[in-house]
């Protein structure tokens, strides 16, 4: 078994209250969830308007899939979210 997980920062400059913020993630989160069966949630920033911190996790059975699949979510937010920022997106794979 293979656990991939990423951490992507985006910078939300449309964002001027943590109530904006989160109706973006939100709608970020739910179209990364249908489109890639990947877990994903806000991991930091939970206080700060225009900065995000997700963590996504996914299981499978090859390192390289694993990887392929989390380099695509965070192309998917930035070619589908014009407004929002990717800063860092960081990526671990690991042999469980």
């Amino acid at each position: 078994m293979v656990v991939g997980v990423c951490e992507i920062t985006l910078h939300l400059p449309s964002c001027h209250s943590l109530k904006a913020k989160r109706q973006v993630l939100k709608s970020i989160m739910a179209r990364v969830r249908n489109q890639f069966e990947v877990a994903i949630a806000e991991v930091d920033g939970h206080d700060r308007w225009q900065i995000a911190h997700l963590g996504l996790s996914y299981v499978s059975t090859s390192s390289q899939h694993a990887e392929e699949v989390l380099d695509h979510v965070w192309r998917f937010i930035e070619e589908t979210r014009p407004d929002v920022i990717v800063t860092d997106a960081r990526t671990e794979v690991m042999s469980w």
